[in-house]
């Protein structure tokens, strides 16, 4: 397929796809589903050889947010029976964060519902990351606590954070249709302050709100222009008690599509699967792993995810190895060009449940109905696969790692 070919070509340049390049890959079959995977496998590999690189969220904050995000099982007005607790202690996060570090994980993302944080959260989660980092020496910490305010991401470097994760979650065109109590613009504005004030930048997407190809390259095409280090790639987790609670737009095949896309336009950063990937890929997992280099091991913020062990079997049988310490996760031009951690650059937070970590973990646009979308792009609801996390974090229970 020509297509491919130009795609694959571009990708080892670190050249930027045309948009209509970046649609035609939407637009491909199922049928032609493998050979996009293998074409910008090609690019993955370039980059990133064969390693996963592990993240592990540790929720500071549950519940209750202010904001409208309706995607988001702990936005307000969300009905979801999800936990809610207010801040953990700096002991109580390091606790959580060590099970994550055990089971391979190299990144520890804190996340913390709300609007963003005030300067006396700031002290909270600087105290954390210290508790955390007194630890394990080499951990990398990347912390999501929603907009940031003048000098609050310099001060998250100077406590030894390494990232910070914002994600723009859609097009600038239909932000407004998900959130109305904070704008497009708030969110560029944070990711912007985080690159400034020498923090790895970490910003994704979410797919599966009724969103068009169209809406899709344009985020994407945008994430490529604010260069963060990391891209997470959240698939809409349809949360009951969320205004996207009925919405299941997604199938393994075009979840693929996706995901291949954002390597095509974005070749050399960290693409990490997010939420929702056990719900939407499901068996087709595995074939994931040839286009993102990175994923969260154990569950999200609000609900569960896959078992770790069952995350490592996969990498392993897959034929990808777990990233280490000691290597650098980006591609060594951008480490020299000042990507954000120095070795440890890139390796954002993307989870998408709610303002954190860009990672999501609800599902809803404002109450909005979702987009017609076609019927061989709706898949069948699996409300099976949602549950609600009960262990880990703001709980006595044993966290999944």
């Amino acid at each position: 397929m020509d297509l491919l070919n130009t795609l694959v070509d571009k990708g080892l340049r670190r050249e930027l796809p045309t948009r209509e390049e970046a649609l035609a890959v939407l637009a491909t079959s199922d049928d032609d589903v493998l050979d996009v995977v293998a074409a910008a496998g090609k690019v993955r590999r370039k980059w990133f050889g064969r390693r996963v690189k592990l993240n592990y969220l540790v929720n500071l904050k549950s519940g209750l947010c202010p904001e409208d995000c309706s995607y988001c099982s702990q936005r307000l007005g969300s009905k979801a029976d999800i936990l809610k607790y207010t801040w953990l202690k700096p002991e109580q996060a390091s606790q959580a964060a060590a099970a994550g570090l055990a089971g391979g994980a190299k990144r520890v993302c804190l996340v913390a519902s709300g609007r963003g944080p005030t300067d006396r959260d700031i002290d909270r989660v600087a105290g954390t990351i210290k508790a955390i980092k007194d630890e394990n020496e080499n951990v990398e910490v990347c912390a999501c606590l929603g907009l940031l305010s003048d000098g609050q991401a310099e001060r998250l470097r100077e406590a030894g954070a390494d990232a910070y994760n914002h994600n723009l979650n859609t097009s600038e065109a239909t932000y407004g249709d998900i959130t109305t109590t904070h704008t497009y613009a708030d969110r560029v504005d944070t990711v912007s302050k985080a690159h400034a004030a020498g923090l790895s930048a970490c910003s994704g997407l979410i797919a599966g709100m009724g969103e068009s190809d169209e809406d899709l390259v344009d985020v994407v095409f945008a994430l490529r222009e604010l260069d963060p280090d990391s891209v997470p790639v959240n698939f809409l987790i349809p949360m009951e008690g969320t205004p996207l609670a009925a919405e299941w737009h997604l199938t393994p095949q075009r979840c693929l599509r996706i995901l291949a896309m954002v390597r095509f336009v974005c070749p050399d950063v960290e693409v990490r699967i997010a939420g929702g990937r056990e719900v939407h890929l499901r068996t087709m997992q595995p074939l994931a792993l040839h286009l993102a280099n990175s994923i969260f091991l154990g569950d999200y913020l609000t609900s569960e995810g896959q078992a770790g062990k069952a995350d490592l079997e996969m990498i392993a049988d897959a034929g990808f190895e777990v990233e280490g310490a000691g290597d650098v996760t980006l591609p060594e031009h951008r480490v020299t060009a000042g990507g954000g951690c120095g070795s440890h650059a890139g390796a954002g937070c993307g989870s998408h449940e709610d303002a954190g970590c860009g990672s999501h973990e609800g599902g809803g646009v404002c109450g909005t109905a979702a987009p017609a979308v076609a019927a061989s792009t709706v898949n069948e609801a699996r409300t099976d696969l949602v549950a609600v996390r009960r262990r880990g974090a703001g709980t006595d229970l044993a966290p999944n790692a």
